[in-house]
C-alpha cells in the first residue's frame, strides 16, 4: 500500500456545490473533543455531515472511527469504497466514498485529516476549508501521557515532529488550551460559514 495520500480515481473534475471541511493538527491538540461538541451542537442540522473515518487501529472511546484490519482495509480499498486515503503513524486511515455525495448535494462534510492529504483534497474538491487546531507544546505532552494510547508510541518523537505546517496551509487557526466548549462554538461558526477570526 502507499505511503502516499490518494483519492478515488474515478474523479476527473473537482467535485462542488458544498463544502468539505479539513480539521488537521498534532496529536494531543484535542481534534477528536471539539469535533465531537461541534457534533453535538449541529446534530438537528441535516446540511452538516461528519462522517465516519475508517482505520486500521483498535476503537476508541475517543474516536469515533470504523475500526478495521488491515485486511478489510484492502479489500475496501480495492472495491472503490473510499473517497481517499492515507498512511500515518503505521496506520492506515481512509474517507468513505459517499462524502461526495453529500458534497454534490450541497452538504458542508466534516473531517479530520492528515495534513498530507490537504493538497490532494483541495484538487479533488472545489470548496475546501482547512481547519488547524493545535496547543502549545506543553498542554500537548500533557494530553499524550495522559490518554496513554499504545499507537502514539514514543511521547517526545511525537512532539518533535513539525506541527507548524498543518497551521501553514490553514485557513482558520484555533488554539485549544483553553475551554473546550468556547473552541468548539469557533469550529461550530467555521463548518457553518459563519465570519470568525481569532
Amino acid at each position: 500500500m502507499s505511503e502516499s495520500p490518494s483519492i478515488a480515481p474515478q474523479q476527473i473534475a473537482a467535485i462542488g456545490h458544498g463544502r468539505l471541511v479539513l480539521v488537521v493538527g498534532p496529536s494531543g491538540a484535542g481534534k477528536d473533543t471539539l469535533l465531537g461538541l461541534a457534533k453535538a451542537a449541529l446534530t438537528e442540522d441535516h446540511d452538516v455531515v461528519f462522517p465516519r473515518r475508517i482505520v486500521t487501529r483498535e476503537a476508541s472511546a475517543a474516536e469515533d472511527n470504523v475500526s478495521v484490519t488491515a485486511d478489510e482495509f484492502r479489500r475496501e480499498l480495492d472495491h472503490g469504497d473510499f473517497a481517499a486515503h492515507w498512511q500515518a503513524h503505521g496506520l492506515s486511515y481512509a474517507l468513505p466514498i459517499e462524502i461526495n455525495d453529500d458534497i454534490r448535494a450541497g452538504r458542508a462534510v466534516v473531517v479530520n485529516v492528515s495534513r498530507t492529504v490537504i493538497g490532494a483534497l483541495r484538487q479533488a474538491y472545489a470548496n475546501v476549508v482547512v481547519v488547524a487546531i493545535t496547543a502549545p507544546p506543553d498542554v500537548l505532552a500533557q494530553r499524550l501521557a495522559a490518554r496513554a494510547r499504545r499507537s502514539d508510541g514514543n511521547i517526545t518523537e511525537r512532539l518533535s515532529r513539525n506541527v507548524d505546517d498543518a497551521a501553514a496551509h490553514a485557513d482558520v487557526t484555533i488554539v485549544n488550551a483553553g475551554s473546550a466548549d468556547y473552541h468548539s462554538r469557533q469550529l461550530v461558526r467555521v463548518i457553518r460559514n459563519e465570519c470568525w477570526r481569532e
